[in-house]
């Protein structure tokens, strides 16, 4: 396979093993230079991506982790190595599709004002667990124009060094924010109708799904906080949802049975008529029903994590990385 030498790769990840020795595998002459950011594995994976002729950059262990760090790391090390246009971006937990770099560099060059394309990312075991299915459905995201994108994504290297590439402070919801950055300065996003990445999120337990939803609520809270006063008023819906739903309706309820009696408690049945009404909206089949179910469960950790947030920042502490895996 013949790589156009102004694309490259940046791959990041930590301790995933089988996994990343299959992304690089599927990266690898595809495009002409590969990057691989390790943040501390002990897994072997700095061998393994050696050994496959890839420049390997090993994170300072006195710098707390972040994804943004670590892409941007790998980003200054790619432009070391040569000029690069455009930079696949993929963490060490999925694996490239075929044709997904042909197609998304061709609408790259085609529309000029795009600074970032990126497909269909799915899960590879969807079956194993409902948290897994859960995590392809919210990869499936609406074809054409977008607000934002995920992990995997292929983009313009001029448009990220436009706006100083991701924010490294941030433990979740770098994408989203850069994403919000790029559109300020009149760049476009853009999800094509076609296959990316395969995922393998690798959850099998309730725990897993909680601490992930969890760091969603902090990035809901986060990203708010930064850009929700602007224009696209981001992530500040899902901040309030989270909020109402998780942590003030609780306590209202608990407020109302204290000062009204138990009956009050009857309050509670507005959490399984909002998944009704959600589960019917869906088609009222098994998926529709998991979706709706765990959509109204996760507001409690979103709420969680939007409280830490904002908890941390009162405090003047910046909060470490929430991992599930």
């Amino acid at each position: 396979m013949s790589a156009d030498p102004h694309i490259g790769a940046v791959v990041i990840g930590r301790n995933e093993g089988a996994r990343l020795i299959r992304c690089l595998d599927s990266v690898l002459g595809r495009v002409a230079h590969v990057v691989y950011v390790d943040s501390g594995s002990s897994d072997g994976s700095i061998d393994a991506a050696r050994a496959r002729g890839v420049t390997v950059i090993e994170l300072d262990l006195d710098t707390p982790f972040t994804a943004a760090r670590a892409r941007n790391a790998g980003l200054e090390a790619l432009l070391s190595l040569a000029h690069v246009d455009h930079v696949q971006f993929i963490d060490g937990d999925c694996e490239l599709r075929e044709g997904w770099i042909e197609t998304a560099h061709a609408f790259l060059i085609s529309a000029d004002d795009v600074a970032v394309a990126f497909g269909r990312r799915r899960e590879r075991f969807p079956e194993a667990s409902v948290y897994n299915r859960l995590c392809d459905w919210e990869w499936d995201t609406p074809i054409g124009e977008s607000g934002a994108c995920g992990g995997d994504a292929l983009m313009r290297v001029s448009a990220l060094q436009e706006v100083d590439g991701f924010n490294p402070g941030l433990i979740a919801g770098e994408e989203p924010d850069l994403c919000v950055r790029l559109r300020g300065r009149g760049w476009r996003i853009w999800r094509l109708d076609h296959e990316m990445t395969l995922h393998d999120a690798a959850m099998s337990r309730f725990g897993q799904w909680w601490k992930r939803t969890r760091r969603a609520g902090h990035a809901f809270a986060e990203g708010a906080a930064m850009h929700g006063a602007g224009p696209t008023g981001h992530w500040r819906r899902e901040t309030r949802k989270a909020l109402a739903w998780g942590a003030v309706l609780p306590a209202a309820i608990l407020i109302a049975a204290i000062a009204l009696g138990p009956v009050a408690l009857l309050a509670v049945l507005i959490y399984p008529a909002q998944i009704l009404r959600l589960a019917i909206r869906e088609g009222l089949d098994r998926t529709a029903w998991e979706r709706a179910f765990f959509l109204v469960l996760g507001k409690f950790p979103e709420a969680l994590g939007a409280l830490s947030y904002w908890r941390g920042r009162l405090l003047g502490r910046r909060r470490g990385l929430i991992e599930y895996k």
